[in-house]
């Protein structure tokens, strides 16, 4: 018997993540303008389609303070659902950290999964994490933010947060979970620990010569600013947390002098503080800075609560004693009248100097090289150092690690009137033959 060929229709298989569509969820408490309640909000829908959603609608409610079993009220929290249903979203994003309880009782109410502004955060973080390094502090964090939330959120280590609503199959595996989570911690505090003692030991290298470090709100160009100024080819991008690694380069600033310079990672509104931690050990830069070059998008109108935030930031991390220079970037999306009315609010603001330019314009950058090369000069010594004529390595010396600033000659010694570094007049002193006959 013969058997007719069936005709089996055939189609491409999409092998892409579906797209996640989010309702957002603000809730701040009467004390919050409106103004700033809905930039807030402006900034949650920005890090929601940064991590690859799609933000369906928006929620809001004014609170006394956060309701103990939704955060938001009862009666809002249904109309949340029916939303939901409406719509047919499948994940809500609340603008504040939910307690593991308030998240598990609105999943329970919601039947789709509920992330708070922190784990989204996290999320980005983690898909932008390139170095080792990077990667292991992202993961520290995500593990010390799910530690106490793994009855709601159950899942496997190798698959953390992988799916919508997992549940877990009993308090046995969650038991187990909290040991594999809690040993993986230790292991990653440890070997981020070594990396620490590494980047230490590379910094006591560096030791004797100028360094900055590039710190403020995401966005705000840091990457571009280090990338024109050293004409390194660094990754930049116009979005949140293009590059979380820190990146260090040499930048010449004039008459002799360079300048270490190194890019951190951004800072945001209510930045889970796991995080800080977990980056303690990148922020160490900072620590070990000379000056810190706080810098701002110039465009920005909420530019001042963004610098508050850094500050607050960098008291977290003791980091507010060092020396700071105000770099308001990205001028060239402003007018004059509006880079003079910045100007005028900075000197009034108070005393910390700052400098005005654009990473697209090299000629405003000799303002930041400019105020790097006041700042090493006014840690050098200015001295008038004689020394043996066919003394050529000295010589070269103190052009390469200072300032020369006159030389003169008798055919048996040199003096030389140069200004230096600290840690470099302290070898020179060594050095046979060397005479220090004048210092200012």
């Amino acid at each position: 018997m013969q058997v007719e060929d069936e005709t089996i229709p055939t189609q491409l298989i999409e092998n892409r993540t579906p797209v996640e569509r989010a309702i957002l969820v603000g809730a701040p408490t009467r004390e919050v303008s409106q103004r700033t309640a809905e930039e807030h909000l402006e900034e949650l829908a920005r890090l929601a389609e940064t991590a690859g959603g799609e933000v369906i609608a928006v929620i809001r409610q004014r609170i006394d303070a956060p309701n103990a079993r939704f955060f938001i009220g009862e009666g809002k929290a249904r109309e949340l659902r029916n939303l939901l249903n409406t719509t047919e979203a499948n994940l809500v994003i609340f603008d504040d950290e939910l307690s593991p309880a308030q998240g598990k009782n609105l999943e329970d109410l919601l039947g789709v999964r509920v992330m708070d502004r922190p784990e989204l955060i996290l999320d980005i973080f983690a898909t932008r994490a390139r170095t080792r390094e990077a990667k292991m502090q992202v993961e520290l964090a995500q593990l010390e933010y799910l530690l106490p939330r793994l009855r709601r959120m159950w899942s496997h280590l190798s698959r953390i947060r992988g799916g919508i609503g997992l549940r877990g199959p009993g308090e046995t595996q969650l038991e187990t979970d909290r040991r594999l989570i809690g040993t993986r911690i230790s292991d990653l505090k440890k070997k981020l620990r070594e990396v620490a003692r590494a980047r230490a030991v590379q910094r006591k290298g560096r030791e004797g010569e100028f360094r900055a470090a590039l710190v403020g709100y995401t966005n705000a160009g840091k990457s571009s600013l280090l990338r024109a100024l050293s004409g390194a080819d660094l990754f930049v991008g116009d979005r949140l947390f293009a590059t979380l690694d820190s990146a260090t380069r040499t930048v010449d600033v004039g008459s002799g002098h360079q300048a270490l310079l190194t890019d951190t990672v951004g800072f945001i509104r209510k930045l889970p503080h796991h995080l800080i931690a977990s980056f303690r050990s990148t922020l160490e830069e900072a620590r070990e800075a000379d000056l810190l070059l706080h810098v701002i998008d110039a465009s920005e109108p909420d530019w001042e609560e963004h610098r508050e935030v850094v500050q607050e930031v960098l008291a977290d991390l003791d980091l507010t004693h060092r020396p700071q220079l105000l770099v308001f970037n990205k001028t060239d999306r402003i007018t004059h009248e509006e880079e003079a009315t910045l100007r005028a609010r900075i000197r009034a603001l108070e005393n910390t100097p700052a400098v005005f330019v654009s990473a697209l314009r090299e000629e405003s950058l000799i303002r930041v090289r400019d105020a790097l090369k006041a700042r090493i000069r006014s840690g050098l010594k200015e001295i008038r150092v004689s020394l043996p004529a066919g003394d050529g390595e000295t010589l070269a010396a103190l052009y390469r690690e200072g300032e020369v600033l006159a030389r003169r000659g008798n055919g048996t010694k040199v003096e030389v009137d140069v200004r230096l570094p600290a840690a470099f007049l302290g070898r020179l002193l060594g050095r046979d033959g060397i005479e220090i006959l004048e210092r200012v």
